[in-house]
């Protein structure tokens, strides 16, 4: 048989988690070929970068779907169980999952509708089963695109599983990458100070100090409310600061958004933000590969072609 597609190999993978175990990803990637009776040839067939084997690839992938839509879940790298939700589903006993399946769920909606320039449905993402349809430049611009949005939900989740003192290191280390702060010595001892599991302190807004930056973060379960702003504000009037920077592990409603819109002077960073700025400014994260997309240079060549 040829290798099934990453949908079709949702409902086994779930099925395989459903005795509420801890499972490793590396022994259901062996279990299921041996299950699905894939050849040792099947077993071995490479993705085009010949990186990775093409069954492996797609067990990742629909165990990413199936987390997302918050059926599994992971405790640690390389890991995962099933959820009562999953647990649920299995009840059901439905005769296949599939990403129409997943959409009744809106945590996966929030993640499958991200990027709204994708060119193509993002249920063939993982496949590349119709690169044929795409050129070159498309088809590594999508899979570009779906790395990072991969990768910056990767760096969140870890992010919330830190502990204070270290989130505390983590925004002084991402704040000295944009540029603020002088020296990192200085804006350690100016912003390291905890409270409830957040950080709140003055920081350079430059490296001369010419002005300074009043800064509140917080690990955040819930959606930040619009008070949690305006007490942040009041903040900001008590120390006579002009400037402040909110950064929270999670979102922040759309009243607090407002408020801080009208307020003219504070920022907002949440946790998808604070992810994609880590990522930006190589925080946390290390680089893989780089590739070189390269074009005509036809100024070089005018003067060739008479």
């Amino acid at each position: 048989m040829a290798v099934p597609d990453y949908q079709s190999l949702m409902l086994p993978l779930l099925k395989y988690a459903g005795d509420g175990e801890e499972h490793k990803i590396r022994n259901a990637i062996e279990l299921l070929a041996e299950e699905l009776r894939l050849s040792e040839e099947e077993r071995r067939e490479l993705l085009p970068s010949g990186q990775q084997a093409v069954f492996n690839n797609r067990i990742g992938w629909a165990c990413t779907y199936l987390k997302k839509a918050g059926l599994l879940d992971s405790g640690r790298k390389g890991y995962f169980s099933i959820t009562k939700r999953g647990l649920y589903v299995l009840k059901e006993n439905p005769a296949s999952i599939d990403v129409n399946f997943l959409k009744r769920y809106k945590e996966f909606n929030a993640f499958y509708n991200r990027d709204k320039s994708t060119l193509i449905d993002k249920s063939e993402i993982p496949e590349i089963e119709r690169k044929k349809d795409l050129d070159p430049e498309e088809f590594l611009e999508i899979a570009y695109q779906e790395l990072h949005n991969e990768l910056v939900s990767e760096v969140l989740s870890i992010i919330k599983k830190c502990s204070a003192s270290f989130f505390e290191s983590l925004v002084v280390d991402i704040l000295i990458k944009i540029g603020y702060g002088g020296s990192r010595a200085d804006a350690g001892k100016a912003v390291g100070r905890s409270h409830d599991g957040g950080i709140d302190g003055i920081i350079k807004e430059d490296r001369l100090g010419l002005d300074v930056i009043y800064i509140q973060a917080k690990r955040w379960e819930g959606t930040v409310p619009r008070p949690e702003i305006q007490k942040f504000a009041g903040a900001l009037i008590g120390k006579k600061a002009k400037k402040g920077v909110f950064i929270t592990t999670s979102t922040f409603s759309r009243e607090a958004i407002e408020y801080a819109n009208f307020t003219g002077n504070i920022v907002l960073i949440d946790g998808e933000t604070l992810a994609r700025l880590m990522i930006e400014y190589d925080v946390g994260v290390s680089k893989v590969k780089s590739y070189d997309v390269k074009k005509i240079d036809t100024d070089y060549f005018d003067n060739g072609l008479k």
